[in-house]
């Protein structure tokens, strides 16, 4: 019986082999954590590029107020340009405000006559990002809804 214990004594000062339980149990985590400080990095860089491309765009529209909607457009292609969006991500809107109402129109015909009328142009840039812990089924992808209201007059 006692030789029996000694065995087990000798067992239990045994170890070969920990290293590769040891590892085979921190591993995962340590990709784990890795790969989501990666992800999230990315996150937050993609939302930093449309912000400044935002900012940008609102630079340019007061650097060049533009008088119609093909001027508006020609904007939009230098921020799609300026962020590799696709074309059809952004969106630039002439809006009014009629006196000091809180409401936004979309003509100046809506104002009453003689009304004080506050000229915008209401920006909106919007993308998405799939991080690659969704292929786990972890999370689901990112949106990006940027909006700006630029008052031009």
């Amino acid at each position: 019986m006692i030789k029996r214990l000694s065995h087990l004594a000798n067992f239990a000062r045994n170890e070969d082999g920990s290293f590769m339980v040891e590892t085979a149990i921190v591993l995962p985590v340590l990709v784990m954590m890795a790969l989501g400080g990666y992800e999230a990095s990315q996150i937050i860089s993609r939302e930093n590029e449309l912000q400044i491309a935002v900012a940008e765009a609102a630079a340019v529209v007061l650097a060049s107020i533009p008088e119609d909607q093909d001027d508006l457009d020609e904007i939009e292609l230098i921020i799609e340009a300026s962020t590799g969006l696709p074309e059809g991500k952004v969106r630039l809107l002439k809006k009014y405000r009629c006196d000091a109402t809180a409401a936004l129109v979309d003509s100046t015909s809506s104002c009453a006559t003689g009304a004080v009328i506050s000229e915008f142009i209401h920006l909106n840039v919007w993308d998405e990002y799939t991080p690659v812990w969704t292929s786990f089924g972890i999370g689901e992808k990112v949106t990006y809804d940027i909006r700006r209201r630029i008052q031009i007059s």
